[in-house]
């Protein structure tokens, strides 16, 4: 069925004010949207930040009277409405939509990432198949792009591999897929560990050859390739325990880096790795190197 949206220009100050007054004349649902593509990176512990320019979506029966809507919810923040839009709106299926938008993808010479419902275009070649949900990698975002085009340009038979923050397991899949003899993954989320397993299994990975963990429960071991597409934060204060992980003579690959956060990152990574030239995609990087 169609709907009534209304969309407010608010800033974060305004957001609770404006949230509880749509949710209290009857709003279904109420959405935060970014107005400008401003990223919001690590926030802290506990904290839920919104964007400098912030939209507020929320949507109501199709056949609610816009002009009372309008006067109760100036009624309800005493005063004129921030600059607004409202339209009608058609119903669709969400979820089949996501899913006729997410295609194939290739990444470098042989690698295919393949939503698990699609046909592979190129049935011969390094074929992924992947059922992410929406929590999790799917290799659209250019962090994750990054290190897949990185994986595909590397010698993996018969390494080992290590995804540190695995979400959902398309890193080390990739590798096992791409010859690497056993990856093992980590991740904070348990979630992101079962999505990992669930997408092993629909590749045909055998469990023993790609044991998750969260990080408590890691075993201490090194590998030839260690791959983590994370945050800038984390890669610089995690440097000792990432850099542990890899075998002298091994290769590293990080990610989850914006262009403006890469010296920060490489200078955490210098003295243990000869570092490649970084790589940059949309205003992302990927940093690599071979271990001292």
């Amino acid at each position: 069925m169609p709907w009534l949206q209304v969309r407010l220009a608010i800033t974060p100050d305004q957001a609770e004010t404006y949230e509880d007054a749509l949710l209290e004349v009857g709003a279904v649902s109420v959405t935060f949207m970014d107005a400008e593509d401003q990223p919001i990176f690590e926030p802290d512990l506990g904290t839920t930040p919104l964007w400098s320019n912030t939209h507020l979506l929320a949507l109501f029966e199709a056949d609610t009277d816009e002009t009372n809507l309008v006067a109760h919810l100036e009624l309800l923040t005493g005063g004129a409405l921030p600059e607004h839009q409202i339209e009608r709106i058609e119903d669709q299926d969400w979820e089949r939509s996501w899913m006729d938008n997410f295609q194939p993808m290739r990444f470098g010479r042989r690698l295919w990432i393949v939503p698990s419902w699609h046909e592979a275009p190129e049935p011969d070649a390094v074929n992924l198949l992947l059922d992410p949900g929406l929590a999790f990698g799917t290799g659209t975002h250019p962090t994750t792009a990054l290190c897949l085009e990185w994986l595909d340009g590397q010698e993996l038979d018969g390494c080992d591999l290590i995804d540190f923050g695995c979400g959902s397991g398309i890193l080390a899949i990739a590798g096992l897929l791409l010859g690497a003899r056993q990856a093992v993954g980590t991740d904070i989320d348990p979630q992101a560990l079962e999505a990992s397993r669930d997408n092993a299994s629909r590749n045909g990975i055998d469990p023993a050859l790609f044991p998750v963990y969260l990080p408590a429960d890691m075993p201490q071991q090194q590998a030839d390739v260690v791959v983590a597409n994370i945050l800038a934060g984390p890669l610089v204060s995690l440097a000792p325990q990432i850099t542990a992980l890899v075998k002298a003579g091994g290769r590293l690959a990080l990610s989850g880096i914006l262009a403006e956060q890469a010296e920060e990152v490489r200078a955490a990574y210098a003295d243990a790795f000869v570092l490649d030239p970084t790589a940059d995609k949309d205003g992302w990087v990927r940093i690599s190197g071979v271990r001292r």
